[in-house]
């Protein structure tokens, strides 16, 4: 079945209703490598329950719809979809624990021909419950590999953020967990790719690899830490494009460049392999 881009580009989701407690901020905050140094008070304020404050990349995993696009009846070819961009916009501070709606939109469909596959973009708003107000916009991007030439428009697409080719301003390396994708994925992500050995293999990896929102997550701390002086509530945006899987146990290295009025360019590179696994990133800070 083709894909039908009507129905994709008006696909009826709900509203999805999801409250969650300290304990999972907590868990998430774990998952993206929170609290490897228990001494540090900046790690502390996201892994302990007194005064505990949320990382803002955790609007992420809130009102998640699922993987949707396995339904049969979007017509794409899901064992071909990879996640292409992921962005995001911090309009208030995520509260540490609460109830909040996730409204989720499809924003446009890129055919790039026959062969060459398509890009579906997305948008969800995170909005609280209680007082009606748009806390955060999740926006993102998937690559419809087996999925082009359904007669759809070419374009345009948004040019990816230039990342500076001098020196960058300054690095954060931080470790990943070798079970770091067994943590994250309890936070709602439960494809057996970043778990099961056998499913990762049929896929070509050499082992379960780590959710790429897991890696956003953990450059994400990074640009906190060294951006924000460990305030979640500093953060405003945070876009980024995926190029590579990361393994857990690796090692995250953040390159970033400072830029003007609280802007910074970005990319992340795995130390043990020196390959680049997120690029193009710009994040806004206050």
């Amino acid at each position: 079945m083709a894909i039908d881009p009507e129905r994709l580009l008006n696909w009826p989701f709900e509203d999805l209703e999801h409250t969650y407690t300290e304990k999972d901020t907590i868990l998430y905050a774990l998952g993206v490598g929170a609290g490897s140094d228990p001494l540090d008070g900046k790690q502390l304020r996201f892994v302990y329950e007194e005064n505990l404050r949320a990382l803002p990349t955790m609007a992420v995993v809130l009102g998640y719809p699922g993987f949707w696009l396995k339904n049969p009846e979007t017509g794409v070819d899901w064992t071909k979809v990879l996640h292409g961009e992921q962005g995001l916009q911090v309009f208030r501070p995520l509260p540490a624990a609460g109830t909040v709606i996730g409204r989720s939109r499809v924003t446009d469909l890129i055919d790039k021909g026959a062969g060459k596959g398509a890009i579906l973009y997305i948008e969800r708003d995170i909005i609280d419950k209680a007082t009606g107000e748009l806390l955060c916009k999740v926006t993102g991007s998937s690559f419809l590999r087996g999925d082009g030439g359904f007669g759809g428009k070419s374009g345009p697409t948004p040019k990816p953020h230039p990342v500076p080719e001098r020196a960058p301003d300054l690095t954060v390396a931080l470790p990943t967990l070798p079970q770091a994708a067994l943590i994250y994925r309890l936070s709602g992500d439960y494809n057996p790719l970043h778990a099961d050995p056998e499913v990762a293999a049929s896929a070509g990896f050499r082992a379960p690899i780590l959710h790429g929102l897991c890696t956003y997550g953990v450059v994400g701390r990074a640009l906190v830490d060294a951006i924000g002086d460990g305030d979640p509530d500093s953060m405003r945006r945070m876009d980024v494009r995926f190029t590579s899987p990361v393994y857990p146990g690796e090692t995250v290295v953040t390159e970033i460049w400072r830029g003007e009025g609280g802007g910074v360019s970005f990319r992340a590179r795995v130390r043990e392999r020196d390959v680049v696994v997120i690029n193009n990133g710009y994040a806004e800070f206050v």
